[in-house]
């Protein structure tokens, strides 16, 4: 069933992808009517996460971010989609790097980089990084189910040779990394909710009391490795501009949750200044009601 439900779905996608411009993103509108209006994919879950970070916005305010969001979320998922056919020149392009010196300079003190992310602007393009980077890029992935689908999936995100981990390997590997001297910039997306037996510590996000997903802190300070925040800001449709924004570039000095404190305050206030490039879909906020475990840090 796997197969079957692959083969009739790739050929749609590789069409999808070879669509010029102009015609792909007025597919996208087309979509967004669809998925907004008559599906109403996670409707409920989105209304439900901005009221609750956003209480001091009207039903008007919030029914506008939601429809700007249902539209930025369908020019980004179809936009993965092109990552099967965009050429090197073209993804550099549209998703560019605005202080790339910089960025060299952090990649030249012979150190590996985790580089943080959120579910913010556009997260499945980010592998176009490797091509103006010194040092190898590595994407983390969560692995899909369709195993067929997970071989494309990471066939498109390394397509130009981008080396890939998935979420449930990362640590081992970056240690393995880190024994063998290689060096690299690990992307990794930080605003996921834990499982519950795993959270270990609970802060504030968007004004809400979560668990938090350690995994990027921890690293870093294991390995001592320069930490920055992958700022993406969405231009215009399919264009996308991209600043490394310093962390820390001593993390194993560093208190306990610096690292993470101020990656939280960073993607925040991308949120609060354009809310409608946040995937609000995903049920970032579900433990909020949960009682914290005992042995917990709440900060």
């Amino acid at each position: 069933m796997q197969l079957f439900i692959y083969c009739l779905t790739y050929p749609i996608l590789l069409g999808i992808s070879k669509l010029p411009w102009r015609i792909f993103y007025a597919f996208s509108t087309c979509t967004y009517i669809l998925v907004y209006y008559i599906i109403r994919y996670r409707r409920k879950t989105v209304t439900e996460n901005l009221v609750l970070v956003f209480p001091e916005k009207s039903k008007e305010e919030i029914q506008k971010i939601r429809k700007a969001f249902y539209k930025h979320m369908c020019d980004m998922f179809l936009e993965m989609t092109k990552s099967l056919s965009i050429s090197r020149e073209e993804l550099i392009k549209r998703y560019k790097v605005v202080n790339l010196e910089e960025f060299h300079e952090f990649e030249k003190q012979n150190k590996s980089i985790i580089a943080l992310m959120g579910h913010y602007g556009s997260f499945e393009w980010s592998n176009g990084i490797d091509l103006v980077s010194i040092n190898p890029c590595v994407g983390i992935y969560k692995q899909i189910k369709n195993k067929y689908f997970d071989r494309l999936a990471h066939r498109m995100r390394g397509r130009f040779n981008s080396r890939l981990i998935a979420s449930h390997k990362v640590a081992r590997q970056i240690i393995k990394d880190k024994q063998e001297g290689t060096v690299c910039a690990y992307g990794m997306i930080s605003d996921q909710s834990p499982k519950i037996y795993n959270a270990k510590y609970w802060t504030d996000f968007m004004g809400v009391k979560v668990p938090i997903f350690l995994g990027g802190e921890f690293l870093a300070q294991r390995l001592d490795v320069i930490v920055l925040y992958l700022q993406v800001e969405k231009v215009k449709r399919g264009h996308y501009e991209v600043k490394f924004i310093p962390i820390s570039e001593n993390s194993k000095n560093e208190e306990k949750f610096y690292v993470i404190k101020k990656y939280l305050r960073l993607l925040e206030n991308q949120i609060r200044e354009k809310p409608e490039y946040y995937l609000w879909t995903h049920k970032r906020w579900k433990h909020k009601d949960t009682a914290i475990p005992e042995g917990a840090i709440v900060d």
